[in-house]
C-alpha cells in the first residue's frame, strides 16, 4: 500500500539536511544511512549514499531514474545463490 498523496513522499529530515549540507560544501564523500524507507527526491540526484542492508553498507550513486523509489530498493537484503537442482543432480551422477 502506498503513502497518501496528501502527505507526500517520506523523506528522513536528518538525511535531507545532510544532503543539502553536502551539496552546499561540495563534499563528495558518501552519506551513510540506515533509512531504507526514505523516498529518493530530486535533491538526492548526484549524491553518493551508503545504504545499510542489514549486514553491510551498499554503495549507491543516485541518478534521475531513481527518483520516486525507496533507498532500500537499491540495497538487496538477500543473497540468491541459485537453485540447488543442478548441483544435486551433478553430485548424484546425472540421474
Amino acid at each position: 500500500m502506498s503513502r497518501s498523496m496528501k502527505k507526500g513522499p517520506y523523506v528522513a529530515p536528518r538525511l535531507l539536511a545532510k544532503v543539502e549540507k553536502a551539496q552546499k560544501t561540495g563534499n563528495r564523500t558518501p552519506i551513510r544511512t540506515w533509512s531504507r524507507d526514505c523516498t529518493v527526491v530530486p535533491e538526492f540526484v548526484g549524491v553518493n549514499f551508503e545504504v545499510h542492508n542489514g549486514h553491510k553498507f551498499v554503495k549507491l550513486y543516485v541518478t534521475e531514474d531513481m527518483v520516486g523509489h525507496k533507498l532500500g530498493e537499491f540495497a538487496p537484503t538477500r543473497l540468491f545463490r541459485g537453485h540447488s537442482g543442478g548441483r544435486a543432480k551433478a553430485a548424484a551422477g546425472g540421474k
